[in-house]
Order: C-alpha cells, then structure tokens, then sequence
C-alpha cells in the first residue's frame, strides 16, 4: 500500500506541528518540499492539489486531500487512535483545544509568512519593524498562556498531564519558530519547561526544521 504524501515545507510552523503529529502517531509519509520563499507553493501542480496553494497538505493513499493542520491531526487522532493527542474527558479535549487554539488561531493568522510579506511589500514596513510586529503578537498571548499554565493543577510535565498532545504540538512549533525573530523567551518560565521536555522527544527531535531534507 503505498504511503501517505506529506506537502511540506521545512520551516512552514504548520507543518512542524503536523510532522509531529505523524511522528507520535507513527504515521510514515513521503515528502514532498514546497519553497515557500519561492513560490513553488503556487505552481500549478500544487494549487491542483490544495487551490489556497498553502502547506500543510496530506495526500492520503485513495486520493484524498486533507488541507489545514489541525483538521488533519484532529483526523489521525480519529483514524489512528494511539497514542491519543486529545483527553478522554470533554472538559479536557476543551482544555487542550483551547490552548492549541490561542496558537493557531491568535497568533499564527497574524504572524504567518504571508502577513509578513505584505507587511513589507504593501506597507513599506521595514525588516525591524516586522520582527517587532511579531514579537508583539506572540506576547499578546503566551504572556496569559504562561498564566493559565502555571496556575492549573492540569499541567503536567507537558500541557495537560504526562503525555503530550495537541497543545504540546502547536505550543512547540511556535516557540521554535520564535526563534527566528529573537522572541525573548525569559518571562515564559512554564512554557520553556514544557517546550524543552517535549523536544527530548524523538517524535518532536525528527519533526524539527533543521532535520526535514529540504532543510537550509
């Protein structure tokens, strides 16, 4: 049978967090890079496949396109049951959504490389600027996420207990793409710890930037 297909691109955040889904998952895929730098994102043999020309885009045996990071991990958690990325409990899964959420829904829609872009080609803004920008959209949330993480008796050694999830899966690949733009990391105390134990993981190691063949 053959593999899944994984449309990726190295540095792409929602693609970090769906190679870690399918690491925990032990999901095995071939890869297939798009530059995002170079548009190869808007080829059109990749806007056949996903019109919003955007990675991640899960390729599945029958031809079936999965598009959306969290809709495709929501999906291998429902197709792939173990190890499970979201509690048993309601009140947990809502937790844990909640969390993955004040990523992918408040931080990344303004921080992603295409907003970053018209900042610059619109706008006029200077380098500077941009990395300001998005400095300031990423402690506008993980300043009250360090909050909630340290204050709730659910936190364990990861997000929510001891066993990572959807929320360790987002959490990580924002604080690594962070990196990039000199995000100052010290205030974020319960955050750094979860994000250092999950990168002891194989699944979160193999998943990083630096380790995917299209790599620079």
């Amino acid at each position: 049978m053959s593999r899944p297909i994984l449309h990726s691109y190295f540095r792409s955040s929602t693609s970090f967090r769906l190679r870690i889904a399918l690491n925990l998952k032990g999901v095995e895929t071939d890869y297939v890079a798009h530059h995002l730098r170079l548009g190869e994102q808007r080829s059109e043999a990749f806007l056949s496949i996903n019109p919003q020309g955007l990675v991640p885009a899960l390729e599945l045996a029958d031809g079936t396109v999965l598009l959306q990071s969290m809709a495709i991990i929501e999906y291998l958690d429902e197709t792939v049951p173990e190890p499970p990325l979201l509690p048993r409990d309601a009140a947990g899964r809502a937790r844990v959504r909640g969390l993955a959420q004040m990523v992918a829904c408040e931080i990344h829609p303004v921080n992603n490389l295409r907003i970053l872009n018209d900042l610059k080609t619109r706008f006029g803004a200077h380098e500077d600027t941009v990395a300001d920008w998005f400095r300031h959209w990423v402690a506008e949330t993980f300043a009250p996420m360090e909050i909630l993480l340290a204050q709730s008796p659910d936190t364990g050694t990861y997000c929510h207990g001891e066993s990572p999830g959807l929320a360790d899966i987002c959490l990580v690949a924002q604080v690594i793409n962070n990196q990039r733009f000199a995000v100052d990391m010290a205030p974020y105390s319960t955050i750094r710890r979860i994000h250092e134990a999950c990168m002891q993981l194989p699944a979160f190691q193999q998943a990083a930037p630096a380790n995917q063949p299209d790599a620079e």
